[in-house]
């Protein structure tokens, strides 16, 4: 829990999930949060889903990133599914690297709060999620207090 008055230093899950093992890309973004003053939990390729959300809990992660290069983006439905079961509705699931639109459309609908295509800016990225873990832990604070 935050003291009153502290503000915790935003954390973040970076990840692949499913048999993609493309992680230049996921490293290089862990690099630019990282260097933005966040804290960074990196996994290795190839993590299931369940792993991610004990990742997540043990961590107390604000947001997930996900990076897909060959369509492993379409099990995050199943993660959002699996973080709300878990007790972890608050925390923001991001995507980055290609997925086309109409996948996109559904990746939203099913929960997932952002989608980073090739070529976003890092600091794009950067105030993407710091925004997505500052509005994580407003979450949070609400579900305590209920």
């Amino acid at each position: 829990m935050i003291q009153k008055g502290k503000r915790r230093t935003t954390r973040v899950l970076v990840t692949k999930i499913g048999l993609d093992g493309h992680d230049r890309g996921s490293r290089i973004v862990a690099t630019y949060l990282r260097d933005a003053g966040m804290e960074v939990i990196y996994t290795a390729p190839w993590q299931t889903i369940a792993a991610v959300v004990k990742l997540a809990l043990e961590e107390d992660v604000d947001v997930i990133g996900v990076s897909s290069l060959a369509t492993d983006h379409l099990l995050l439905p199943r993660l959002v599914a699996a973080l709300r079961e878990a007790g972890l509705a608050h925390v923001r699931v991001v995507v980055g690297g290609i997925v086309p639109p109409g996948e996109e459309r559904a990746l939203l609908a099913a929960g997932v709060s952002r989608v980073f295509h090739p070529g976003s800016s890092r600091d794009e990225i950067v105030i993407g999620v710091a925004a997505l873990a500052d509005e994580a832990r407003g979450d949070a604070l609400a579900e305590e207090r209920a």
